[in-house]
């Protein structure tokens, strides 16, 4: 055999062996599928359209509003690439952020840090959710709701837990909400220079920690939140009131009783 063809086997060989080692999954990695739009298509076979996925971002952060999204993909023009938006890069999500912006009906809905200092987390995320959705142009029939909860809208809704992971059009609004509450936090940033938020979005973060510390809270955080409270406690005392609790009572009654005698 001659060196020519020896080493055109051997090519062949490593390339075979190469596309096994590809084919066959790595031992402890689990594959994690795209979001489908088979849930919608269903809907839609039968005759239910439109069919709107509704997520939001900011649920977790120490500053800045709940953002809500809903979203009718266009059956014919589906972005490609959509997936949880926490998934995905930055720039991954401002890129299909405008496909979606350009093929899809949207829109979006805020609850501002007073209204979740009013409400709590839970509800204010719900009521920017139904807000977002019945904020279409055009009126669903269905409407996918990321999460356990299902939300207030005319139509019949179905709370999809994981739904960012599973169901397209969630994930098409979990990218929505995602961009458009960082662009929102950077622009707070401008107006209140100093805590990060550029950077972090309001998350609780050593950084976004330490600035509370050093500047005390601003009007973007929310007042409920522990980290903020204490912040407050340091910087601004008079805005804090605490019951007090059943024990110091009683202490109070014992040494006013113990006086008497």
């Amino acid at each position: 055999m001659s060196r020519e063809k020896s080493a055109n086997n051997s090519k062949r060989t490593k390339a075979k062996v190469e596309a096994r080692a590809e084919a066959k999954p790595t031992k402890g990695v689990i594959a994690i599928a795209p979001p489908t739009f088979r849930r919608e298509r269903a809907l839609l076979k039968r005759g239910i359209w439109p069919v709107a996925g509704c997520d939001e971002a900011g649920r977790g952060p120490l500053a800045g509003p709940v953002v809500a999204a809903a979203v009718i993909l266009d059956p014919s023009r589906i972005p490609r690439g959509l997936d949880d938006s926490k998934r995905l890069t930055a720039e991954e999500r401002e890129k299909l952020f405008e496909k979606i912006c350009a093929t899809a009906s949207f829109a979006v809905a805020f609850a501002s840090p007073a209204r979740i200092d009013r409400d709590n987390i839970l509800r204010a995320s719900l009521w920017a959710l139904a807000r977002a959705a019945r904020a279409l142009p055009e009126a669903p029939n269905h409407v996918f709701v990321d999460g356990r909860d299902r939300v207030d809208v005319a139509c019949d809704c179905e709370a999809v837990i994981g739904g960012d992971g599973i169901v397209a059009s969630i994930a098409a609004a979990s990218i929505v909400a995602k961009v458009t509450r960082d662009r929102l936090m950077c622009a707070l940033a401008e107006d209140c220079p100093g805590y990060g938020f550029e950077q972090h979005k309001g998350y609780s973060v050593p950084e976004h920690l330490a600035a509370l510390d050093r500047l005390g809270p601003s009007v973007h955080h929310r007042s409920f939140f522990a980290p903020v409270i204490a912040a407050r406690e340091k910087h601004q005392p008079w805005t804090v009131h605490r019951e007090p609790d059943l024990f110091s009572m009683a202490t109070e009654i014992e040494v006013e009783a113990s006086a008497t005698l």
